[in-house]
């Protein structure tokens, strides 16, 4: 097969990946730090991920889907890999034969794993007030659960990442969770969860969004580095005479005679309409290029006025610091992360 060049790329960052995860382990309280690697890693490539991760360390890993964790293989020797979402019916085949465990959500996924697990160790998820996946408390503490080899018991904080007295509430409720039920270990924090203190990290955090890049609390300012730094390539440089206008609906027009880089990118590839209007800027060569026009499904336009040498064939680096990012342009960080599509070459640096 002929490889073709993208005109996207994504330089990613794995030094800064590993002093993330090793931020956020040094934040754990003593307990092992694991990663989240649901949907191909956030968009870098669960593979990278899971290789640069496990070298530094890490040996607990959760995908959501059997899907994911076939993709997953093979796994570098001491590591571990959950699946978030369980298992259905369709998924006993890929749960028997995949070196991975199911994380048990429902009464039903409980029967199907003690009929069909043969007795191997499994997860288990249980609802502390999220109402999302996971036994309710009274089906956990009543019996469902009897028997089953658990090597972890997890819960999921549903306000982690704000001030809410949900978050004690649900941390009062899985600490009598950890007397009533054995397990091997415990999990209650994500990202944010390891930014509210080491009394939610029990015996294993799970952190996802800030290995990435993404700053899910005030705590984690300063300490989480950028991963993920999008690129494009210049299509064409083209003159804009005083009054003319650019793109879709005219929403542009130029205020002097301008010269105006086009580039591949669009809303197909994650860089939605949202981010027009909010300041958001390429760089070339260290000077700032507005984004100008309506965005389209892979054109994108830069007024590069200012930037007489550049050329087609350039590369051109998008602003996408994820916290400031999300600020300006009202999508959440997880959606700027795993919104970037399959079109961009992923480098990693």
């Amino acid at each position: 097969m002929i490889e073709v060049p993208s005109p996207l790329r994504l330089r990613l960052d794995s030094e800064a990946l590993v002093a993330n995860w090793r931020w956020l382990a040094s934040q754990s309280n003593g307990a092992a730090c694991g990663a989240a690697i649901k949907a191909d890693g956030y968009g870098l490539g669960a593979r990278a991920v899971i290789a640069y991760l496990a070298a530094a360390g890490c040996r607990d890993f959760f995908v959501a889907t059997w899907a994911e964790a076939a993709a997953a293989m093979p796994l570098p020797e001491g590591v571990s890999l959950s699946v978030l979402h369980g298992v259905g019916a369709s998924d006993m085949v890929a749960a028997r034969t995949l070196p991975a465990r199911p994380v048990l959500n429902s009464v039903e996924q409980v029967a199907r794993w003690r009929e069909a697990g043969e007795g191997r160790p499994c997860d288990v998820m249980v609802d502390t007030g999220m109402n999302r996946l996971g036994l309710r408390v009274e089906e956990a503490v009543g019996g469902a659960l009897d028997g089953l080899s658990i090597e972890t018991l997890l819960s999921h904080l549903a306000s982690a990442d704000e001030d809410s007295d949900q978050n004690a509430r649900q941390l009062a409720a899985f600490q009598a969770l950890r007397q009533a039920i054995p397990a091997r270990r415990y999990s209650l924090a994500n990202s944010a969860g390891v930014c509210l203190g080491g009394d939610y990290a029990f015996d294993l955090t799970r952190p996802g969004l800030a290995l990435y890049g993404g700053t899910p609390r005030s705590e984690a300012e300063g300490h989480i580095r950028q991963v993920v730094y999008p690129e494009t390539r210049v299509l064409q440089v083209r003159s804009v005479l005083q009054g003319e206008v650019v793109g879709y609906g005219a929403t542009w027009t130029a205020r002097r005679d301008s010269r105006v880089a086009v580039a591949n990118m669009g809303y197909a590839d994650g860089f939605l309409r949202c981010h027009a209007g909010s300041c958001a800027t390429a760089t070339w060569q260290e000077r700032a290029l507005p984004l100008i026009g309506r965005i389209s499904m892979d054109l994108i336009a830069f007024d590069a006025s200012d930037a007489r040498a550049i050329e087609e064939g350039d590369w051109l680096a998008l602003d996408y610091d994820l916290p400031s990012t999300s600020a300006r342009c009202g999508l959440s960080q997880y959606e700027l992360l795993t919104g970037l599509g399959r079109r961009f070459d992923r480098i990693w640096i």
